[in-house]
């Protein structure tokens, strides 16, 4: 790990994005809430959240951030979902990893969600596109 005890305290806010390409009819699915295991969507935004909290237990590196706010949202295509998850921390180091953590679980529920009906799944583009830092004085 490195050391960030002697960094700053700061407001910390990062944004993260990603996509899942499938048939446009899973996607009808997913709208009509008509996945056999359940809502997609919501189940994917659970799992996205309770991720972001682990963060620094999934990736061996990582400090414990003190996270004050989380959302995860979701725009479907005729046939893409993409992913947006924005994070925000009062912490000395940032919160990126907690957002980009949040992207890939939700696209890995959405997957695992509906692979039984939808064999053409990709999952991609994971990224991070918006880190903010504020000092606190």
């Amino acid at each position: 790990m490195i050391d960030v005890g002697e960094k700053p305290i700061a407001k910390r806010e990062a944004k993260a994005q990603g996509k899942v390409s499938m048939s446009a009819s899973t996607i009808a699915l997913i709208r009509e809430n008509k996945i056999p295991k359940g809502d997609v969507l919501e189940n994917a935004r659970t799992a996205a959240i309770l991720a972001l909290k682990k963060v620094p237990h999934l990736i061996p590196l990582c400090h414990p951030i003190k996270i004050t706010w989380a959302k995860v949202d979701f725009n479907l295509t005729e046939s893409v979902i993409l992913i947006e998850s924005v994070v925000k921390g009062v912490d000395r180091t940032g919160v990126e990893m907690e957002a980009i953590t949040a992207v890939a679980v939700a696209a890995l529920t959405i997957y695992d969600m509906c692979k039984a009906v939808d064999k053409s799944i990709v999952i991609g583009d994971i990224r991070v596109v918006e880190k903010k830092k504020e000092e606190v004085i």
